[in-house]
């Protein structure tokens, strides 16, 4: 399967000119074998520096890229922050003309990150079908303790080869399969910010992160028989969702609620009091689950009623989040919600109830996850379910986004 950039960008439908970086991706067994050719092909000369972790490199044994510089990151503890990118810059070597990231999602990151930092293109091949970011131009990382989305580079090409990404630990296949399940969440939310904030809105994009999401679904009974095309299906999801965020310009088609779960519990605010050792994915998934049924009953609830959105008190953040107070003060300074009244959210509630039953339903979710063993619950993930409550509350101060997440605090509920 070869998913061709050139045919998503230029001006749109929308009313805006959605620029493309990614031109090339193929997703086929045996292709790594091939990067040099792919690579040669699509312009790439001079230096290069190719980017592994122990683990990436061994699993691509025989098959590594052509590179004058090979980096191997030690996986144990490595992470997308400001030590991993330190780790990578210190070992590639001035003038270098582009690099190649060999590996999952913190490789990619890292080295995404690297690039936009030294101004030089890279090349993506991924290793396990785990996160949706493969094709995305910003870099997921976590900086000085916050969750932040930081400018970086898409890769120009993508080599995926399902020989590899088939054979990654199914842990890690689960893991993307959470990722790209969240956009149902996220593309709902998405509509909400349109309906009450008029937020700009492309129907190609939705429209291609829905057709990417249901590719993901679709392939849930081949992942857990081991059927190849299954994971083409899920790689092809993921690809495409990464592509979308490009066009788009930023995430709001591909992370909402779920993902402000996710970044909650990796950022560890003091007043959380707990840790979670699970990936990326798991935790989207997991949270993906709470949003779905969160939603769910509030678009069925009897006894609701609303008030002006309130603004957030300086002094509930702190008690929280802790040292972390200053950036999450700083990210809600400008309250995406600002502004939503009593009377919108009224006059708007049966519209956003239609939206939230148009994707699937908490119990159709859980029976595709089941379908692959997937984390489903807060103890799959190592967080008790009394932490429940707080998540629900203060998980969308994490990012300055409208999600119905958010609007809780403009939702009264009658007993």
């Amino acid at each position: 399967m070869i998913i061709d950039g050139r045919n998503y960008g230029g001006v749109c439908s929308c009313g805006k000119v959605h620029e493309y970086e990614t031109e090339f991706c193929i997703i086929e067994k045996g292709c790594l074998a091939r990067a040099d050719e792919y690579i040669s092909k699509h312009g790439f000369s001079g230096f290069c520096v190719a980017v592994y972790d122990e683990n990436t490199y061994k699993a691509t044994e025989g098959l590594h890229p052509q590179a004058d510089k090979e980096i191997i990151l030690n996986p144990e503890n490595l992470h997308a922050n400001e030590h991993g990118v330190e780790l990578a810059m210190k070992e590639i070597p001035a003038g270098c003309d582009y690099l190649i990231a060999v590996g999952s999602g913190t490789v990619h990151d890292i080295t995404r990150y690297c690039a936009y930092l030294l101004k030089i293109p890279f090349v993506s091949c991924p290793t396990a079908a785990s996160v949706d970011g493969f094709c995305s131009s910003v870099a997921a990382m976590t900086w000085e303790g916050c969750k932040k989305t930081l400018i970086a580079v898409a890769p120009r090409i993508v080599i995926a080869d399902l020989d590899i990404i088939s054979k990654a630990p199914m842990r890690l296949t689960r893991s993307g399969f959470g990722d790209m399940i969240g956009k149902y969440i996220a593309l709902t939310d998405w509509k909400i910010g349109v309906i009450l904030k008029g937020e700009h809105f492309c129907k190609v994009i939705y429209d291609m992160t829905l057709e990417a999401t249901k590719a993901v679904v679709e392939s849930a009974d081949g992942i857990a028989n081991g059927d190849i095309s299954a994971y083409e299906k899920l790689t092809y999801g993921l690809l495409l969702s990464g592509i979308a965020m490009k066009l788009l310009g930023n995430s709001r088609c591909a992370s909402g609620a779920e993902h402000h779960i996710s970044h909650f519990i990796e950022m560890q605010p003091e007043g959380f009091g707990a840790i979670s050792e699970a990936l990326h994915g798991e935790k989207v998934g997991v949270g993906t689950l709470i949003a779905r049924r969160e939603y769910e009953r509030l678009a069925n609830a009897k006894n609701i009623s609303f008030r002006d959105y309130p603004k957030i008190e300086d002094g509930y953040i702190k008690e929280m989040f802790g040292t972390l107070t200053d950036s999450i003060i700083a990210e809600n300074a400008k309250d995406s919600a600002d502004g939503i009244t009593a009377e919108l959210l009224y006059e708007k509630w049966d519209e956003i109830c239609a939206v939230i039953s148009s994707v699937p339903s908490y119990g159709e979710l859980l029976e595709c996850y089941n379908k692959i063993g997937a984390c489903t619950t807060l103890s799959d993930i190592g967080i008790g379910e009394d932490k429940l409550s707080m998540l629900l509350e203060y998980s969308p101060l994490v990012r300055n986004r409208v999600t119905l997440m958010r609007l809780r605090r403009a939702i009264i509920e009658d007993n």
